[in-house]
């Protein structure tokens, strides 16, 4: 009976560096976290993740990440179909604008957001007038995460989008469909799985983000303390089995969610 061999042979090698890199990189690191979770008992581990300190912390960090997320695939999917369905002055600034979040130290855009919407700033002085305020609040935490996880987003839909003929549009319009019947039978089936890709990546990134969120949070306990934040404050207590236990916790909500979108993808690409 004869075998299909590949073009490119050394299967065996490449996959043996792949599961050695997964596991020095990945495997080990959370398999150490969850070792060092079992010092504690399982009543010391509910206690820990179930304060109010925590669960507070633990609604925010993940309220913001999503909300910031839904609001990047709103406007990350806007942008793509700009960049690569028109040709504009401008256009490749705007391009490097998008990937400066991944240049710029994500303290210093925390810094320069809290400078702009801070009470004191430009726009944070309008806010106030208004009757609102933007930092250390959660909608200032919002914006600086949409800030950090808008690349993700564009950069995931702007090859789908390329790869969609303007031909499937103008058929659909010469056999009568409406622009918005046009976006929902023709695009949308062919987006959703690739935005579904730019907003867990935007999620994911933005449940772990720290640097740009300390600044214009606030860090008030039980209204404006991100999970990141709250495993620092318990490492500078020495608490190292208190902080690990947040991880865990942080680890499987995020595990959970992630597996979830991903499975709402694979049935959406298949289905």
């Amino acid at each position: 009976m004869s075998r299909s061999t590949s073009v490119i042979p050394g299967f065996g090698l490449t996959l043996g560096y792949t599961l050695v890199y997964l596991s020095l990189l990945v495997l080990i690191p959370l398999g150490a976290l969850f070792l060092k979770t079992t010092e504690l008992s399982w009543a010391q581990f509910i206690a820990i993740v179930s304060a109010p300190r925590v669960l507070a912390a633990l609604k925010l960090s993940f309220g913001t990440a999503f909300a910031a997320a839904v609001l990047n695939g709103v406007i990350g999917t806007l942008l793509a179909w700009v960049l690569v369905r028109y040709r504009f002055p401008g256009r490749k600034l705007i391009e490097a604008m998008i990937d400066l979040p991944f240049a710029l130290p994500t303290a210093v855009a925390g810094i320069a957001l809290t400078a702009l919407y801070a009470p004191n700033g430009p726009i944070g002085q309008f806010a106030t007038q208004m009757g609102f305020k933007i930092a250390y609040s959660p909608l200032g935490i919002t914006l600086a995460l949409t800030f950090v996880t808008l690349p993700f987003v564009v950069r995931t839909l702007q090859p789908v989008l390329a790869d969609i003929p303007r031909e499937v549009e103008e058929a659909a319009a010469c056999l009568g469909a409406r622009p918005l019947q046009v976006v929902r039978h023709v695009l949308l089936p062919a987006l959703l799985p690739a935005w579904l890709t730019g907003f867990a990546l935007a999620f994911a990134r933005g449940v772990g983000e720290y640097g740009s969120v300390i600044f214009i949070a606030g860090n008030m306990p039980m209204k404006t303390e991100i999970l990141p934040l709250l495993i620092m404050v318990k490492l500078d207590q020495y608490d190292y089995v208190g902080a690990t236990a947040i991880g865990v916790l942080m680890l499987v909500v995020s595990f959970i969610l992630l597996l979830a979108i991903n499975l709402l993808q694979r049935r959406i690409a298949h289905g």
